[in-house]
C-alpha cells in the first residue's frame, strides 16, 4: 500500500477523533471558540514536529519563497472562510442541503487542481471521486425530511449555495496547501515531503492562530475565559488536530489534493463505526447505502488512483 495511503486513512481517522471532541468543547464554549482551540492549541505540536525533524532527524529547513507565502495565505484564509460557512449552515432548518453540498470538496479540488495545477486525472479516478461523493452526500441527508431526489433538485436554493461555496473555499485551500508544499521543494537538497508539510503547516497554523485570536479579541471577548478555563481538553484538542493536519499536508505532498480528500471520506465511515459498535445506534438504509457507496468509491480509488 502507498505511503499517501496509510497517512490520509490515519489522518482521516484522527480527524474523525477531533471532531468528536470538539462538540464536547461546543458545550463548554462557543463555536469560535471551539474552531480557535483547533488552531491556537494544535500551534505547539506543530512546531514540535517540526523542531523534532530539524534537531532530532537532522532534516534541512526549506527557504519559503513568494509562491509559499501566496499559496499558503489562501490555503489558511480559504480554510477560515470554509469552516464559517459550514457552521453558518446550522442556522438554516434545511441545513442537511447545504451540508451534503459542502461535501462536493474533492469534486471541485480537481477541478482546481487542474485550473492552478494542471494536474490531470484519469477517467476511473474521476469516477470514483463522483461515485464517493454522492455517497457523502446521500449520508448527510439519511437522517432529515430531505429525500435523496429533492438533494439533486435543490441546487438553485440558498442553502444549497452556502454548501457549494463551502465545498469551493475548501477545496481551493486543499489545492493551495498542496501547491505551497511543492514550493518549498526546489529550495531543498532533494524533495523531503515531512518537512514540506511540516513547514506549511506551521506557517498556516500561526496565521490562522492570529487572525482567528484577532477576531476574538475584537468581536467575541467573552469566549477568552471559556477557552483558558478548558485548557486541559483542548490541549487534547490540538495535539489531534495538529496530527492529522500534518497528515493531510504530507499526503496532499505526496498526492493531487482531490484524490487526498476523496480517500478521506473514509472518515465517514469511522463515524458510523462509532455510532453502531460504541453508541449502539441504528442507522438506517439511506445511510447503508451511503456507506456502500463510499466503500465503492475508496476502493476504485485505490484501484485506478
Amino acid at each position: 500500500m502507498e505511503t499517501w495511503v496509510l497517512i490520509t486513512i490515519t489522518a482521516a481517522f484522527l480527524q474523525n477523533v477531533r471532531s468528536a471532541m470538539q462538540k464536547h468543547l461546543k458545550g463548554r464554549m462557543g463555536t469560535t471558540g471551539a474552531t480557535f482551540v483547533r488552531f491556537g492549541f494544535g500551534m505547539p505540536f506543530a512546531l514540535i514536529y517540526m523542531a523534532l525533524l530539524v534537531f532530532v532527524f537532522a532534516r534541512p529547513m526549506p527557504a519559503p519563497n513568494g509562491t509559499f507565502f501566496f499559496w499558503a495565505v489562501v490555503g489558511g484564509v480559504a480554510q477560515i472562510a470554509a469552516t464559517f460557512l459550514l457552521v453558518h449552515l446550522f442556522s438554516f432548518r434545511n441545513f442537511a442541503v447545504g451540508t451534503a453540498y459542502s461535501r462536493t470538496e474533492p469534486a471541485q479540488a480537481a477541478l482546481f487542481g487542474l485550473v492552478f495545477l494542471g494536474e490531470r486525472a484519469s477517467a476511473g479516478t474521476l469516477v470514483a471521486i463522483a461515485i464517493s461523493v454522492v455517497g457523502v452526500m446521500v449520508i448527510s441527508v439519511a437522517r432529515s425530511v430531505v429525500s435523496v431526489r429533492s438533494l439533486f433538485t435543490s441546487v438553485l436554493t440558498r442553502t444549497a449555495g452556502i454548501g457549494l461555496l463551502s465545498g469551493t473555499f475548501f477545496g481551493v485551500s486543499a489545492v493551495a496547501y498542496r501547491s505551497a508544499s511543492l514550493a518549498l521543494a526546489p529550495s531543498l537538497p532533494a524533495p523531503d515531503y515531512a518537512m514540506q508539510a511540516s513547514y506549511t503547516l506551521v506557517f498556516v497554523i500561526i496565521l490562522q492562530t492570529v487572525l482567528m485570536f484577532g477576531w476574538i479579541l475584537a468581536r467575541e471577548r467573552a469566549e477568552l475565559p471559556r477557552i483558558v478555563a478548558a485548557w486541559r481538553p483542548a490541549l487534547l484538542v490540538g495535539f489531534v488536530g495538529a496530527t492529522a493536519s500534518f497528515g493531510w499536508f504530507m499526503a496532499m505532498t505526496l498526492q493531487q489534493a482531490a484524490v487526498v480528500k476523496a480517500l478521506a471520506q473514509v472518515e465517514m465511515l469511522f463515524t458510523f463505526a462509532s455510532t453502531v459498535f460504541i453508541f449502539k445506534e441504528r442507522i438506517n438504509r439511506l445511510e447503508i447505502l451511503g456507506c456502500a457507496l463510499i466503500v465503492v468509491g475508496v476502493l476504485a480509488l485505490l484501484f485506478y488512483g
